[in-house]
């Protein structure tokens, strides 16, 4: 049955995808793999990996006996993502790339361009599970990705696999990679901003955005250093701020007008703590949540999960939270559900 659907699965070089199109190689489908071209800008002396990357994808495919296509995305991704992202910075919030990519183009134009060249369904390596249009936490509760898939919708979904998402650890992806004979079994997971590799997000900025240096303040209104530029922090920040001696500094509130961050050596500070979130472009995948009942919230990737109500674009945390940052995603979820969730204000 299913050497009649023809699946395109994207292909980044890395083993997750690779083990994709491998599995369901096996299981019997018709897959093509496919490059996603979204990204080639060298940065900050840092080289784009995308030609390693489009390589190492091109002989898992050949090992596999699939065919290969690249879709050249760069226009749209500059646009949908990296703009998003600066602009973004520039107004002060502590945007997720990640998030816009699959909106925009993993599970829009990805999607879009494969049905459109043939394909019955799409696939990708993310730590996930998709069941009748519903999106559901990856066996690897490490891994799972699913706060990075929130916005994408139910349509998408029904036309999505993720095959690696039934793997409860790393080590089975990487012995089946191994089994496959693949060239991908022990490269490394990729890290850093997730379209260029390694450079830190600071290079990244800096080669778009024009930034000064400006005054740290701390609780008691006085002038305790200088920073290279507020947009550059988050609110909770910690490290890399400079400032010596006594007990470490927490980012309380950036304000990117007047290019000051404000900190506190107290962690009890009112600033730094929340139990009421503002959210606004709430995306729901399935349905709105019932504001009776009581979920779980993801403010951040690996954040803790925590009890919490909506009331609206509200939500009100059963506890209160410390550093949750504005531009951030809160995610929500009704025991392995992902239901959906909007960005932090």
């Amino acid at each position: 049955m299913n050497s009649n659907k023809t699946i395109y699965t994207g292909m980044s070089g890395g083993v997750d995808s690779s083990v994709t199109a491998a599995s369901l190689k096996e299981q019997g489908f018709n897959v093509v793999g496919v490059y996603m071209k979204n990204w080639t800008q060298d940065i900050a002396g840092f080289e784009c990996p995308w030609k390693e990357d489009y390589q190492d994808a091109k002989r898992v495919a050949t090992k596999l006996g699939i065919d290969f296509k690249v879709f050249d995305f760069q226009k749209e991704y500059k646009q949908k993502v990296v703009d998003y992202m600066i602009a973004e910075y520039q107004a002060g919030q502590t945007p997720n790339p990640d998030i816009m990519c699959n909106q925009e183009v993993k599970f829009k134009l990805f999607l879009d361009a494969s049905l459109a060249d043939g394909a019955d369904m799409i696939a990708t390596g993310h730590y996930a599970r998709t069941e009748g249009g519903q999106l559901l936490t990856a066996k690897n509760k490490e891994k799972d990705q699913t706060y990075f898939l929130y916005r994408v919708t139910e349509k998408a979904l029904s036309r999505t696999l993720f095959p690696i998402g039934d793997f409860k650890t790393k080590q089975e992806v990487r012995d089946l990679a191994k089994k496959f004979g693949l060239p991908t079994a022990n490269k490394k997971d990729s890290q850093g901003i997730c379209f260029v590799g390694q450079v830190g997000i600071k290079d990244f900025l800096s080669e778009y955005i024009k930034t000064e240096p400006g005054a740290i303040i701390n609780q008691n209104g006085e002038e305790i250093g200088e920073h290279e530029g507020a947009i550059f922090y988050t609110i909770g920040q910690r490290h890399g701020l400079n400032v010596g001696g006594g007990l470490p500094y927490y980012v309380t509130k950036k304000d990117v007008k007047t290019n000051k961050v404000y900190v506190t050596t107290d962690l009890s500070d009112k600033e730094l703590w929340s139990k009421e979130v503002n959210l606004e472009d709430l995306h729901w995948i399935n349905e709105t949540p019932d504001s009776k009942k009581e979920y779980k919230v993801r403010m951040r990737y690996r954040g803790p999960l925590v009890s919490c109500t909506l009331s609206g674009k509200k939500l009100i945390l059963k506890d209160e939270q410390r550093a949750i940052a504005a531009g951030q995603s809160a995610v929500i979820y009704e025991g392995d559900r992902c239901l959906g969730g909007g960005i932090i204000i």
